[in-house]
């Protein structure tokens, strides 16, 4: 398969979470390593993506998927056949760092997101590509809802109002009574400021809605119970030398002012 054909004409959006695993694979190879992300970088154009971004960004997208990475596994340590979704999957390649060939994973976006990921990463033998909305649903119908499940939603809520996402959420806590929920967030600081950021680009059709500034009172809003709230960039601040001076002063208020978190649901009562 010509993997450069298959990626011709994909969205920024797919490209650029995966340009920054590149990045950060090749630069912190001790703190965060994508084997599968490598092996596309020639098919991805990393220059004009690099001179787009910033290297914080960068590491905004890497840590919080390496964080929420750290909870599915230690999820499927505690469930050893359960059922992991990625929401929005678009070309993360989780699947492929986690390692993981016992449990069920599904990977759910729309028709054409679909068509590209099957192409260029193809389809594993625990591993089901869905086609379709995520907010209607129905991926829910293709999964095993007796499973303890765990669903994961990252860098998708911010661009849809926080009314569709609730409602999202407490019909998937009606439909999959043994799930978890884990999404990034910023709070509405953290979004004023990336909306700015996104207005300098030119980029008018990236606007971000969705903030978080009181995890506690969103899982009572949802009827959930909330089980944790991390930041993204602890472990990085600590692990990765040769971060520049200004990228280790973002990423340090970023967890100290609450504008990256990983907020972790269950929709158990228990």
């Amino acid at each position: 398969m010509d993997k450069h054909t298959s990626l011709k004409g994909v969205e920024d959006t797919l490209y650029i979470p995966l340009a920054a695993r590149i990045y950060a694979s090749e630069k912190f190879p001790q703190f965060f390593y994508d084997e599968k992300a490598l092996s596309l970088k020639q098919y991805v154009p990393t220059d004009s993506i690099d001179n787009n971004t910033t290297e914080y960004f960068y590491m905004a997208s890497v840590c919080r998927q390496q964080t929420m990475d750290g909870k599915i596994k230690g999820f499927l340590n505690k469930n050893k056949r359960g059922n992991v979704v990625f929401l929005g999957a678009g070309l993360e390649t989780a699947y492929n760092r986690i390692g993981n060939k016992s449990a069920n994973f599904y990977q759910v976006d729309l028709p054409n997101v679909i068509d590209v990921r099957k192409k260029v990463l193809g389809n594993a033998e625990n591993e089901k590509l869905i086609s379709g909305d995520m907010f209607a649903l129905d991926w829910v119908n293709e999964i095993d809802t007796s499973l303890p499940t765990l669903i994961s939603v990252a860098g998708v809520y911010q661009y849809f109002d926080e009314s569709k996402i609730i409602d999202m959420i407490k019909k998937m806590k009606a439909q999959i009574p043994s799930g978890e929920l884990i999404f990034d967030a910023t709070n509405s600081k953290g979004l004023l400021l990336a909306n700015k950021y996104v207005k300098k680009t030119g980029n008018k059709n990236a606007q971000m809605h969705f903030s978080v500034d009181d995890p506690k009172a969103f899982a009572d809003q949802t009827n959930t119970k909330l089980l944790e709230v991390d930041g993204f960039f602890q472990a990085a601040l600590k692990d990765c030398r040769g971060l520049s001076f200004m990228t280790r002063i973002y990423m340090y208020f970023a967890d100290k002012l609450n504008r990256t978190l990983v907020i972790h649901l269950s929709f158990s009562s228990e």
